[in-house]
């Protein structure tokens, strides 16, 4: 499960954003996830647990929110959401589309205890 390892990897960069911060905990993280990242979002969700234990973020919530999947038409030059298994224009029709996005996880936000309470909400991409 290579979801695990993704986990790991993100924590590095939850601890490294919490020191940066001076944060005392994380209680929240937020990823944005497309449908084309090649990563199931239930099983990061039991990952989370594993990779997060006896870090700053043991006691954080993993939100994750699904993002939409956009073409740009080579043709036309439009710009469509579309669905996994139909990458079409949906303005002309014509098949020959660039992706957009939808293929990429984003750590989107981190809730941040400090000493003053809740703190900053950094976005970064991994």
């Amino acid at each position: 499960m290579h979801e695990l390892s993704i986990c790991q990897s993100m924590m590095n960069q939850i601890n490294a954003i919490a020191q940066e911060h001076h944060a005392s905990g994380v209680s929240k993280v937020t990823l944005h996830v497309g449908p084309l990242s090649g990563v199931e979002p239930q099983l990061l969700l039991q990952a989370f647990p594993l990779a997060s234990a006896g870090t700053i973020a043991s006691d954080a919530t993993l939100v994750i929110e699904s993002l939409p999947i956009r073409v740009r038409c080579r043709s036309c030059k439009k710009e469509s959401e579309v669905t996994i298994n139909l990458l079409t224009c949906r303005h002309c029709g014509d098949y020959q589309t660039q992706l957009i996005s939808g293929d990429e996880m984003l750590l989107a936000n981190l809730e941040l205890s400090t000493n003053d309470g809740i703190s900053d909400r950094k976005r970064h991409e991994f």
